[in-house]
């Protein structure tokens, strides 16, 4: 287990200690909520994929692909089954590693919109589901030593899809996530997360 896992479960449950007394008030059913969330990010594609869609003309580096990523939204419940959220998430940072002087950063952001569908197991605590779409844009910065040196930012609109599991210590809610942002057949990141937010 990382330590960036770790550090993202700790924060997660140091916050259900702090709300745990409020838990027995149910959430409204209907209304506004946001939040704000940390965790890690993670590329799932290897660096013949990686060399694709930046267009490098080399598979001769090494990809680390772990790094903080942070998140925040807005949603709208408009009952206990169903609710959109519009989101944007900076997914962090894939680093390519050639030689010494070599390296290239490609960091990626991402805003859009998600419906959720909801299962509530208690007055307090649910399980979701979401499927959206997000406009992503990942640059690139550096150079991969005898490759070439124009190396191709991107950008595109695409699906998002993930799953996780929320207590509502109303008015206060927590909750722990995973997402695909699914940017192309090259480039898919995992992002792992811990959220708290306010539900109006």
């Amino acid at each position: 287990m990382t330590l960036k896992t770790l550090i993202t479960a700790s924060v997660a449950t140091s916050s259900l200690l702090v709300f745990a007394p409020n838990a027995m008030a149910a959430p409204s059913p209907e209304g506004l909520y946001f939040g704000v969330g940390t965790g890690f990010s993670s590329l799932e594609n290897d660096d013949g994929d990686v060399d694709d869609f930046i267009e490098s003309g080399s598979e001769d580096f090494d990809v680390d692909d772990d790094d903080n990523s942070f998140k925040g939204f807005v949603g709208y419940n408009f009952n206990r089954y169903f609710a959109t959220e519009a989101f944007y998430a900076d997914l962090g940072r894939v680093e390519l590693k050639g030689n010494d002087t070599a390296n290239t950063d490609l960091e990626s952001e991402a805003y859009g919109v998600s419906l959720v569908g909801k299962l509530p197991i208690t007055n307090w605590f649910e399980l979701f589901a979401k499927a959206g779409m997000a406009k992503w844009e990942t640059d690139v910065d550096g150079n991969l030593g005898g490759a070439s040196t124009d190396l191709k930012d991107n950008d595109g609109v695409d699906p998002v899809y993930g799953a996780g599991a929320q207590f509502n210590f109303t008015p206060f809610l927590v909750r722990a996530e995973y997402e695909r942002y699914d940017f192309d057949s090259d480039y898919q990141v995992d992002s792992f997360s811990a959220s708290v937010g306010w539900q109006f």
